[in-house]
């Protein structure tokens, strides 16, 4: 009997992030992964000067850079003072509503998964209408405290109903919609039994940038920050995780860990940006199904892509609700979800959910 040698085994498809497709196009894969990354930056520096010079008082793109750099501009005031601390506080909102979202579609390995949907918002929602109407607290930093324990907790909640280390992602995201049907109730009930505090909530809980300031900006930032690097690096071990925990172990990657860090992650990133600006849906859901048509399902790539074109699309929703709504606006919060609603019908419609 003759004994013959078998070939080596070649790595499962997506062990490296990547597919067997697209290890057959490697050479110019990454390359167009690149141009479109700066596409998208370039799309994003375009908003961003929008962002400035759209308002109750319209200027010109030139109107809009001298008043960023030139203090003695007439237009200084307006963009130092009303614009730019909404506009940068759109940019650090939406990379955090993207790369959260990114995050939990692939820890849950679920395309419905979303800080939206998962009712992370509307627990940190929740938890900062609590503090202000039963203990009065008001301003950036009395709401963050809330806002972290609001989310961590759900979160938790909903990992535990939903199966625990059994879940799965039908019943994750059935357990989030309850929950976030449930707070949310409570959220409105609030609302309507304490006229005193209405106001102060009226809109924060519709999801505004209306009133960013320069403090909420700078105690926001770190938080974001951090956590946006945590999601950033977690781009290996959830390409890892995608194929199973046992395949994960082999390739040198800790499952347990691996899920800690996101669900520290995502409640820095939702906490943080839903005490900025109140609960915004849609953005975390949106995204990802957009990029990943464009990547594929590699995290390295995704998730940078979900960090620049998510504040895109909540700047461009904000100018659009500002230039709809002429002469009050609409807040970002409720245009999202105009937007976000038929976006994501039509999606589903087509067949065209990536699954993550």
């Amino acid at each position: 009997m003759t004994l013959t040698k078998s070939p080596p085994e070649s790595p499962p498809p997506g062990a490296s992030g990547e597919t067997g497709q697209d290890a057959a196009e490697s050479p110019r894969r990454p390359v167009r992964r690149t141009a479109g990354l700066l596409v998208a930056l370039l799309l994003l520096l375009l908003v961003v000067f929008l962002s400035l010079a759209v308002g109750a008082r319209q200027l010109s793109l030139g109107e809009a850079w001298s008043g960023l750099v030139d203090s003695g501009s007439s237009s200084y005031a307006v963009v130092h003072e009303m614009r730019l601390p909404r506009t940068l506080l759109g940019l650090l909102v939406g990379v955090a509503l993207g790369l959260a979202g990114g995050v939990m579609q692939a820890l849950t390995r679920n395309p419905l998964a979303d800080p939206g949907i998962l009712g992370i918002n509307a627990g940190a929602a929740a938890a900062v209408v609590t503090a202000i109407s039963f203990f009065g607290i008001t301003g950036y930093t009395g709401y963050i405290g809330f806002a972290f324990l609001g989310a961590a907790a759900v979160s938790v909640l909903v990992y535990a109903v939903g199966g625990g280390r059994g879940a799965t992602p039908a019943r994750l995201a059935l357990a989030g919609t309850a929950l976030n049907a449930a707070l949310i109730s409570y959220v409105n009930a609030v609302q309507i039994l304490d006229t005193a505090s209405l106001d102060r909530m009226r809109f924060w809980t519709v999801g505004s940038l209306a009133r960013a300031e320069d403090a909420t900006v700078a105690q926001a930032a770190p938080f974001i920050v951090v956590g946006a690097l945590c999601a950033l690096a977690l781009a290996r071990p959830l390409n890892a995780l995608a194929l199973g925990d046992d395949s994960a172990r082999a390739l040198g990657s800790r499952p347990a860990r691996t899920r800690a860090v996101a669900i520290v992650a995502v409640t820095l990133l939702c906490g943080a940006a839903t005490a900025a600006c109140g609960p915004i849906v849609f953005v975390g859901l949106m995204v990802p199904h957009m990029v990943r048509s464009l990547t594929g399902p590699d995290q390295r790539w995704m998730l940078p892509y979900c960090a620049v074109l998510a504040p895109v699309l909540l700047l461009g929703a904000d100018v659009l609700g500002r230039v709809a709504g002429r002469p009050a606006e609409l807040q970002v919060g409720i245009v999202t979800v105009i937007l976000g609603g038929p976006f994501f019908l039509y999606f589903v419609r087509r067949g065209r959910v990536v699954q993550a």
